[in-house]
């Protein structure tokens, strides 16, 4: 029997997820893995296929900047939809055996698990022929409402991208696109049709279970290989607050970022937040949870590595001289806007935003 690997990965930011789906596509081709399932979570963004109209983005470049909604095209198919906290997406990276070598049926099937799943919470949906995606209500009737996107890929009979469900969506941030371009029909959630909220991890282990039954698979449960931590370090406040900046050393990169770390057997990522910071910085100062964490892959590693990053503050007291261990060359104290410049990563982006929006609630500005 085919085997299928369920990975769950909690927050993944968007480009992150982009390319650990080519990782696993890239690795599934060369037959270093088996087909596997990615079960996510995106921050709000908004991303068009293929077929996508600009003007079914009806939210202009500063609304979407001001709600925190990124905007990217991709290679799947239909047209524009969003994603965001409490949408379980699902990238199926699939090599089709030759039985099932057929567009329309793996639609079918993608469609077939959502709906299943659906209804062992008591949701009745179908499909729409007209129109992509999973659906509550008949087509014409005035409540029509579409609980699950579809937006494939395939290439040479390997899979990408795939579905994203709606559990406990923040439906408003439907109102910035014409979701999939139907203008005619909404866009509901589990949580709005049900009254409440529904736990994630439960849908996705129903969504797996019935992934494995529709494509004759059985299951394996995989997870993130390393763990580890950022820290944003600040000083001052309001319009004087200052980032840290460090710069790698050239053999380890030569790229500036926050501090960052790999959290050691036995302990927690609060203890190795601490650990890294006096290492890295001489600063011996509590760390506070930024209520942040997210999945991404390791470099170009095949099969992809994965790692959880959980992220942190803390706050520099005035005068304390910055002591670099061996792995990096220099530091600076920036503003948070040019650390955001200069930053390559999303997930560091993220821990910077949260910690500056954080040391403003706490100051009062």
């Amino acid at each position: 029997m085919n085997t299928l690997t369920v990975y769950k990965l909690g927050r993944v930011e968007y480009e992150d997820g982009l390319t650990l789906m080519q990782r696993f596509a890239e690795a599934r081709k060369q037959e270093l893995i088996g087909d596997s399932l990615l079960l996510l979570e995106h921050s709000p963004v908004l991303t068009l296929g293929r077929g996508a109209k600009r003007e079914n983005v009806l939210a202009s470049d500063e609304l979407l900047a001001s709600e925190g909604v990124d905007l990217y095209q991709t290679n799947r198919g239909g047209d524009v939809t969003y994603h965001g906290p409490g949408q379980v997406v699902g990238y199926p990276i699939f090599l089709l055996p030759k039985e099932r070598q057929d567009v329309r049926r793996y639609v079918r099937d993608v469609e077939r698990c959502v709906i299943d799943s659906l209804a062992e919470y008591g949701l009745h949906a179908g499909i729409i022929p007209k129109w992509p995606g999973v659906w509550l209500g008949q087509e014409g009737a005035p409540d029509t409402r579409k609980i699950a996107a579809i937006g494939i890929h395939i290439s040479r009979w390997l899979t990408t991208h795939g579905f994203a469900l709606n559990v406990n969506t923040h439906l408003p941030h439907f109102n910035l696109i014409v979701p999939c371009g139907i203008r005619e029909a909404g866009v509901t959630s589990m949580k709005r049709e049900l009254g409440h909220l529904v736990s994630v991890p439960d849908v996705e282990d129903t969504l797996a279970r019935h992934f494995c039954s529709v494509f004759e698979s059985e299951r394996r449960e995989s997870g993130v290989s390393v763990r580890t931590v950022s820290i944003t370090v600040l000083r001052g406040h309001g319009p004087e607050a200052r980032v840290l900046m460090v710069r790698r050393i050239p053999e380890r990169g030569g790229f500036w970022q926050t501090i960052t770390g790999r959290v050691e057997p036995g302990e927690s990522p609060e203890q190795t937040a601490a650990r890294e910071l006096k290492e890295e910085t001489g600063l011996d100062v509590p760390v506070r949870a930024l209520d942040y964490r997210h999945a991404f892959a390791l470099g170009e590693i095949l099969p992809p590595m994965l790692v959880e990053e959980t992220a942190f503050v803390a706050w520099c007291p005035e005068g304390h001289e910055v002591r670099l261990s061996a792995e990096h060359d220099a530091h600076e104290w920036v503003s948070p806007n040019t650390a955001l410049e200069r930053l390559e990563y999303r997930g560091l982006r993220e821990g910077v935003k949260r910690a500056v929006a954080l040391r403003g609630e706490l100051t009062g500005g």
